[in-house]
This record gives structure tokens, C-alpha cells and sequence, in this order.
């Protein structure tokens, strides 16, 4: 094989990687996700769902949410050494993690499905 016929088979191979690329980028970067719009509509519709960072069930119902956790309208209630519990939980009289309030008052507490927190809202949980 000949030094150009080489070059000409490098770049075939590269352009076609690139365009793999390219494709994977456009397909996984489209706008928000569906679990981030749930995430934001759980925090228009005034559902609070408080937590601890050393509790195992928070980080389950956490993971529901994949990368828009962050979106959650999450309240850490443990202190920074795990002891102890904030103000703004106790004033809310939380007793267990995750407790999960909502705009009429009521509380469901233990890992919440997402159809449950669709039904309790309202938030439209796309498949």
C-alpha cells in the first residue's frame, strides 16, 4: 500500500469516528431530561422532601432521579457531624428520612416511587 492510499485510509477512519461522535453527542444532548423537568415540577408544585447525608434510603430515593438530583427540592436535616438535627427540620417536627412533604400539609415518609410523587402533585412523569 502506497503512502497516499495510507493518509486517505487515516482520514476515512477518523472522519468516521468523528461522526460517531458527533451522533452520540446530539442523541445525549438534547435539552433537558425527562427526570429533570420531574425534579423541577416536584419544586413548582411546593413538594419538600428532607433528608440526611448519611441515610441509605435518601440516597436511594436520590438515585431515582439520576443527574437531576440536583434539581430536588431537597433539605439536608442532619448536622455536619451526623449527630444532630437542623433548626428548620425540627420547627417541621421531621421524625424519619426521607420524609417527603407536600403543599396540602401531608407527608408520606420512607422511599417514595415516582408514581406516587406524579399522583401527589401532579407533575407529569414522562416514560
Amino acid at each position: 500500500m502506497d503512502k497516499k492510499t495510507k493518509i486517505f485510509l487515516s482520514l476515512v477512519i477518523v472522519a468516521i469516528i468523528a461522526a460517531g461522535g458527533i451522533f452520540l453527542f446530539t442523541k445525549t444532548g438534547k435539552g433537558p431530561d425527562k427526570m429533570e423537568e420531574f425534579a423541577k415540577c416536584l419544586t413548582e408544585k411546593k413538594a419538600v422532601f428532607y433528608g440526611a447525608f448519611w441515610c441509605s434510603h435518601c440516597q436511594n430515593q436520590k438515585t431515582m432521579f439520576g443527574n437531576s438530583e440536583k434539581f430536588l427540592p431537597y433539605v439536608e436535616c442532619s448536622t455536619p457531624d451526623g449527630k444532630g438535627q437542623v433548626s428548620a427540620c425540627q420547627e417541621k417536627q421531621i421524625q424519619g428520612y426521607p420524609t417527603w412533604e407536600f403543599q396540602d400539609g401531608s407527608r408520606e415518609s420512607g422511599e417514595v416511587s415516582l408514581g406516587a410523587l406524579a399522583e401527589k402533585t401532579g407533575c407529569v412523569l414522562q416514560k
